[in-house]
């Protein structure tokens, strides 16, 4: 498989699963509650129906590939390459009519991320990265993305999708960081660590993510020259709590404040 087929195949990817969501945004679609702890984890027809499109795809063009998905049992998740999908990230943002949402791809050999895409339709955005290099492409352009320098957390600004999903006790831990930071802002889910990439802010820190929330990520943020890790300093490939910035310098003062 030729870099240029691989890039038609993704973007191909990107445009099913687009056409297959575009119609569900913003109408009159019903909601499901999957969490069995009591708390809102939603689920739509579009989740589901554009994961089976891309599942489609992908068993046709790379049979040996194994899948991933959110809404489905896994496929072949043993084989070397395996596709990671999250057809809708941010379905809360989704069901509300906010375009903070996106289909996050991920492609991992052996476990490791090594081609990432986010996907946002409805405003035809894709960032994509390959853990040396970023781009994104849309209606602004086509260009290399690149994080911004911020040398301390007092010129920072920093997101999160929502201090409500946060224990008491990370978010005591989440709060020092904040009362240090320059602008705090709430809301984005997958779109924040999007623009960290893009280097529009500078820290992104979450909690109780799962591996389809990150795997694609991995690879544009540090693609886009930035640092993604748990709270603990760990490859964040398994997800849990995360923090994602543009400069290291940042990474290290905020990792600080996190600790304790």
């Amino acid at each position: 498989m030729t870099a240029i087929d691989f890039a038609a195949f993704v973007d191909e990817l990107a445009a099913v699963s687009g056409e297959t969501i575009r119609p569900f945004f913003r109408s009159a679609l019903s909601v499901e509650n999957k969490s069995r702890s009591g708390s809102f984890d939603p689920v739509t027809a579009a989740d589901r129906a554009a994961e089976t499109a891309m599942r489609a795809l992908i068993k046709k063009t790379f049979p040996a590939h194994g899948v991933i998905g959110e809404e489905f049992p896994p496929d072949r998740p043993d084989a070397e390459y395996v596709w990671i999908l999250d057809p809708i990230d941010g379905t809360k943002s989704f069901i509300c009519g906010m375009p903070a949402w996106g289909t996050l791809i991920a492609l991992t050999r052996h476990g490791d991320p090594i081609y990432g895409l986010m996907h946002q339709p409805f405003t035809q955005e894709q960032f994509s990265g390959d853990g040396d290099g970023a781009r994104y492409r849309g209606p602004a352009g086509d260009r290399v993305l690149r994080t911004r320098a911020c040398a301390s957390l007092a010129d920072a600004i920093m997101l999160t999708t929502s201090p409500l999903l946060m224990n008491d006790a990370d978010l005591r831990s989440f709060r020092r960081v904040e009362e240090a930071v320059r602008l705090s802002r709430y809301g984005g889910d997958c779109y924040a660590y999007c623009v960290l990439a893009a280097g529009h802010i500078d820290l992104v820190i979450e909690t109780e993510l799962q591996p389809h929330d990150v795997l694609a990520l991995i690879p544009i943020i540090e693609g886009a020259g930035g640092i993604m890790t748990t709270w603990e300093n760990d490859r964040p490939h398994n997800g849990g709590r995360i923090i994602a910035a543009g400069d290291a310098r940042v990474h290290a003062q905020a990792m600080k404040l996190l600790q304790g």
